[in-house]
């Protein structure tokens, strides 16, 4: 049975994964594993060892922290509210804003904001 903190630290390797533009191959290469491995990381059903957290925090070049952030004790891990990232079409968005000129960044924000306020 997957436990939640499992299952929310894989949903964080598959959206750090995913904002780099990085592929479970990739990540299993230079993590040492076979991307199968990475697939049921990703999705709970195998937990990830410390040292392998480890490795992936530096493979995907974040704190190990990075996983647990949205984690608060007393709270049920698979009940996280507002897990935006979770959407892969928000994902997307996301990578798809950062790869802009920081001056296009800034215009389309503003337009969203404004499109966001007249909804």
């Amino acid at each position: 049975m997957k436990h939640g903190v499992d299952v929310h630290v894989g949903k964080r390797i598959r959206h750090r994964r995913w904002m780099i533009g990085m592929t479970q191959q990739q990540l299993a290469d230079k993590v040492g594993i076979k991307f199968q491995q990475i697939q049921k990381y990703e999705t709970g059903m195998n937990r990830v060892s410390a040292s392998r957290l480890w490795d992936i925090a530096r493979a995907v070049d974040v704190p190990v922290s990075f996983f647990f952030e949205g984690l608060h004790e007393g709270d049920m891990p698979h009940d996280i509210a507002g897990d935006i990232l979770a959407d892969k079409e928000a994902l997307q968005l996301v990578r798809a804003y950062y790869t802009m000129p920081v001056a296009q960044r800034r215009q389309i924000f503003e337009l969203a904001r404004v499109l966001s306020d007249a909804a």
